[in-house]
C-alpha cells in the first residue's frame, strides 16, 4: 500500500485532504505502478512562487511542479488551487476538475511522462485524458 502524504497549506479552495489519496492511488493503479510513498502539497500562490523560484529560477506562479525521487519514493507533486480558480474564471469549467488535472499532470511527470516537445506533449495529453476519464468513472475526481 502506498503511503500518500498530503499537506494543504492554501486557503483559496476548500479541499478535503481525504480526497487526494484515492486520486493518487487510481493514477498509480492505471499506470500499473507500485511505490511506497508519494507526497502532494496544495500550495498558495506565494508559496508556489517561492518554490518555483528556488527550484526553477522562475518567481512566477505556476499550476503544477513535480520533484521525482526514485522507484520507491516516487516524489513530490506541488499544485496551486488558486491557479485553477483563475483558469476556470477565464476559460470556464470547474476548479476542482482543473485541480484534478494538475494532480494527474504532476503524477505523470513523476512517472516519467514529459511535455518538452510536440510528440511527448501529445502523449502527455492523451495520458491526462485517459486518467481523468478513469477518475471520473471511479468517482475520484476532486469535488
Amino acid at each position: 500500500m502506498t503511503r500518500i502524504l498530503v499537506c494543504n497549506s492554501q486557503k483559496d479552495l476548500p479541499i478535503e485532504e481525504a480526497q487526494i489519496p484515492p486520486l493518487v492511488e487510481a493514477v498509480l493503479a492505471l499506470e500499473g505502478v507500485q511505490v511506497e510513498e508519494v507526497s502532494v502539497l496544495l500550495a498558495g500562490v506565494e508559496e508556489m512562487c517561492a518554490i518555483h523560484a528556488e527550484h526553477f529560477d522562475d518567481p512566477t506562479p505556476t499550476d503544477c511542479m513535480s520533484f521525482p525521487m526514485d522507484e520507491v519514493i516516487l516524489g513530490d507533486v506541488v499544485v496551486c488551487p488558486k491557479i485553477a480558480i483563475e483558469y476556470v474564471q477565464e476559460h470556464g469549467g470547474d476548479p476542482y476538475q482543473e485541480l484534478s488535472l494538475y494532480l494527474v499532470h504532476g503524477l505523470l511527470h513523476l512517472l516519467g511522462y514529459d511535455d518538452q516537445d510536440e510528440e511527448s506533449c501529445v502523449l502527455m495529453r492523451l495520458a491526462e485524458e485517459r486518467h481523468l476519464n478513469d477518475l471520473k468513472e471511479r468517482g475520484c475526481l476532486l469535488h
